[in-house]
């Protein structure tokens, strides 16, 4: 069944997610008149805190904009995300953010939405087309942050486990600098690549991360560059009674990640994350830039930051919110942004 969903984020809806719309007047075209301008989040992948937390970004960002917001979700059927932007397309909206996805899918539908007149952004999907700008987290950094961090934790010496499911845009950009790590520390190595897209995500990792650890006894380390396979590793790990042998290494944070994270014993030591909300609202402030005539650039990178354990029961932090109030980065990203540009309350 196609999943949509049609917020109306005018006026009222924006008062009530506690941010107030500009006025008018001081709004360049089309958002002097935002009620009539209509944008649509075209999405991939939805399961999963991550996604929801991305989902509540764009719509407190859209609800401070005034503008309508239309969601199609594909929940991981690529050829449906295509027609979805048709979908799109045939409605007239001003403008798309397509959410993840695949360059195979996607590049097709997303010119076609550019030669309809349509501004569009994309966020962690390459849709390999010049008019329409990347967002991103710098998921290169993320996964470099993060095999920093197990290096100084575990020395250049250790037995791997590599959750990784290619084609992927952000999954693959992390790829990279697994592969540089590895090169760089030819005493590392990986015994075992696995991973899986499959719903639930976390229960499938785990389904096979319990035969990979039965299988390679001497993995002492688990990279896991994306929450919902480190959620299922350490599963897998929890139920091996592995949580003194094995560290798992991810990237991205929720409130649920930091509660698994601070468990007592907990093998997942260290994530690599920005705040999901934050990139949502990025995404939907690049497209504005784009309607508004302007120039956000080509790619539109949010900076992540290192999470550590021992600084989440340093600081005895529980969801995001303590997380944000340590780190203020997370609160918010100075990027893309404009003068004219309101903000979601916080």
């Amino acid at each position: 069944m196609i999943k949509q969903k049609i917020i109306g984020l005018a006026g009222a809806a924006a008062m009530l997610l506690g941010s107030t719309p500009a006025l008018s007047q001081d709004m360049p075209a089309p958002f002097d008149k935002a009620a009539d301008v209509n944008i649509a989040l075209v999405r991939y992948l939805s399961t999963g805190d991550f996604f929801q937390a991305y989902l509540s970004g764009v719509e407190n960002q859209a609800a401070a904009l005034g503008v309508n917001l239309r969601v199609l979700d594909s929940r991981q059927d690529a050829a449906l995300q295509a027609d979805m932007v048709d979908q799109a397309i045939a409605l007239g909206v001003d403008g798309i953010v397509i959410q993840h996805g695949l360059t195979e899918s996607m590049k097709e539908a997303a010119q076609r939405a550019v030669d309809a007149g349509i501004k569009v952004v994309a966020f962690d999907v390459n849709v390999e087309n010049e008019a329409i700008p990347q967002i991103e987290q710098s998921d290169y950094q993320l996964g470099k942050m993060a095999l920093d961090q197990a290096v100084i934790d575990n020395g250049n010496a250790f037995t791997a486990g590599y959750v990784y499911v290619p084609g992927i845009a952000p999954l693959d950009r992390r790829h990279v600098a697994w592969e540089e790590t590895k090169a760089a520390n030819p005493d590392i190595t990986e015994v075992a690549q696995f991973g899986t897209l499959d719903n639930p995500i976390a229960n499938s990792v785990a389904n096979q991360a319990r035969a990979v650890l039965q299988a390679n006894p001497t993995i002492n380390v688990v990279f896991a560059p994306y929450d919902e396979f480190a959620k299922g590793v350490k599963i897998a790990v929890d139920e091996a009674g592995l949580t003194d042998d094995i560290d798992i290494y991810s990237a991205d944070v929720s409130t649920a990640d930091i509660s698994a994270m601070r468990e007592p014993g907990s093998a997942w030591v260290a994530t690599v994350a920005t705040n999901p909300a934050v990139v949502g609202e990025v995404s939907v402030r690049a497209l504005a830039l784009m309607l508004a005539g302007e120039d956000p650039g080509a790619s539109v990178v949010v900076p992540p930051t290192l999470i550590t354990q021992s600084f989440l029961n340093e600081q005895d932090i529980k969801n995001m919110d303590d997380l944000g109030s340590k780190m203020p980065q997370f609160q918010h990203a100075d990027v893309a942004m404009a003068d004219w540009m309101p903000l979601p309350a916080r």
